[in-house]
This record gives structure tokens, sequence and C-alpha cells, in this order.
């Protein structure tokens, strides 16, 4: 049977570190996770998951996830059922972490969030050693075009 989940979202709350009885470390939090499509009225849906991290993850999450921080969850859907004060059955469905990670770098965080994997609003961003001038690897040619028609071009497919 396969039992994985993979989702991103922004964090809802801080993370709750709280530890067992045997002294492991348990750390609840959770996502917000924007549908593709909008409700019927034209507004953005979007699902609020719980997600449950152990021991050493439980700990990182903890340490450097806060509320509004995007993050990418790898992890096993799980239910768990109870009685509640009132001798309600409950069932809660949440995702049992295996991985987390940062879903966006910190400088764009700090800059108002909104990229990921490098990009930023559709430009990409590359660092630049401090003091230092980085030069292109290769000459542009002029036109302002990044892109220039190939001389030896026979038009046959080379397979």
């Amino acid at each position: 049977m396969l039992n994985k989940a993979i989702l991103m979202g922004r964090l809802t709350r801080d993370p709750e570190l709280r530890h067992t009885q045997s002294n492991m470390a348990v750390c609840s939090f959770s996502l917000a996770i924007d549908r593709d499509r909008k409700g019927p009225n034209g507004e953005r849906q979007t699902d609020f998951i719980d997600c449950v991290a152990w021991g050493r993850q439980a700990e990182f999450v903890a340490q450097w996830f806060t509320k509004g921080v995007m993050a990418i969850v790898v992890g096993r859907i799980q239910s768990r059922r109870w009685q509640d004060q009132n001798g309600n059955n409950r069932t809660a469905i949440e995702i049992n972490c295996d991985e987390v990670s940062f879903g966006e770098t910190k400088k764009s965080r700090e800059n108002g969030g909104g990229s990921f994997g490098g990009y930023d609003n559709g430009s990409q961003m590359r660092p630049e050693p401090a003091g230092s001038q980085v030069s292109p690897a290769f000459d542009l040619p002029s036109g302002g075009s990044d892109f220039q028609e190939l001389a030896d071009d026979d038009g046959d497919v080379p397979f």
C-alpha cells in the first residue's frame, strides 16, 4: 500500500513543541494550502491541514519555522480516534511528517515573500559574492535579445 502526501503551504500559527512522557519531541502545526480553483462566488478556497513532526524533525520545525512561513511537508496521512470530554467519538486526520523543509528563501521572506525555488516575480535571483563584480560567462549580441541565429543550421534533424 502507498500512503504519501506532499504538501506546500504557509503555517497558520507558530509551531507548538511538546514532549512525550519518554521525552520524545512532538511538534504540531497547521498548513494553509490554497486550492487551484475558486469557489462558486469567485472567492479563493483554502484547506487547513494539521501536521505532526517527531524527534529531531520536531525540534527543527519548532526552532526555525514561524507563522506565515512557506513549508514543504512530505509525510503520511493518518487518522486518530478518541472520545472527547462529553463522550463523543472524534476523528482527526493529519499528516505525520517524514520531512519538513523551507518553501522559500530567507531573502524572499524578508522582501515580502511570494517566491519559490530561486525565482521572484518571474526573474531569476542570482547571488553575487560580496565585494566582487560578476562578469557574464558569454557576451550577448547587441539589440537586447538573449538569442541569436545559428549560422551553420542546415535544417536537418540530428537523429
